[in-house]
């Protein structure tokens, strides 16, 4: 878990560690890899391996929710039938049967950070990072988020997160290691 003050570097920092930015100065190492140093297609294979929930979630709003959460499986699949069989499954799981036709636009702002979630796991990625990703839920859908987190945490994948929700703090089994982030440089890990 990363916590720090606004503007402090959090979303830039997971920016970079998937791959989406690159520092303009310093060094992020991911994996014990120089993630930050990674030419284009060293970033296209460690994005393969990443999931990201963006803090202003990038759904593309000209596709349907169905195909939002499939975009990852778009480079990796040749047949569909069974990658959107697991969307469903995934909508479902987030509480949004029936959904998979409708535009973004049609859902409220809960709704769709929750599409943001399926399509951070559809691909079942080793690495998921999660900017404030429970800012527009409300505690019911925060627990259940938080008890994907432990199943997928429990299945091997390492989760980041940088929030300034309190719920996400206080799962400190999900969370055991808090570090602060303030002028783009971690501090004080606990």
């Amino acid at each position: 878990m990363v916590c720090g003050d606004t503007g402090a570097g959090k979303s830039t920092l997971l920016h970079v560690l998937g791959g989406v930015l690159q520092p303009t100065a310093g060094e992020v190492h991911a994996d014990g890899r120089p993630v930050s140093r990674w030419s284009v297609p060293h970033r296209d294979e460690w994005r393969r391996e990443v999931g990201i929930v963006f803090q202003h979630l990038h759904l593309m709003p000209d596709l349907t929710v169905l195909e939002n959460v499939l975009l990852p499986c778009v480079p990796r699949v040749s047949a569909w039938d069974g990658p959107a069989r697991q969307a469903q499954a995934l909508l479902e799981r987030f509480g949004l049967p029936g959904s998979g036709h409708l535009s973004p636009h049609a859902l409220s702002g809960g709704q769709r950070q929750r599409v943001a979630w399926a399509r951070a796991l559809i691909a079942q990625p080793r690495f998921l990072l999660l900017d404030e990703p429970t800012s527009f839920q409300d505690d019911a859908h925060t627990r259940d988020l938080l008890d994907l987190l432990a199943e997928t945490a429990a299945g091997g994948t390492c989760i980041v997160a940088c929030s300034h929700d309190v719920r996400l703090r206080a799962a400190n089994m999900l969370f055991p290691r808090i570090c602060h982030l303030a002028k783009g440089r971690l501090e004080g890990a606990r």
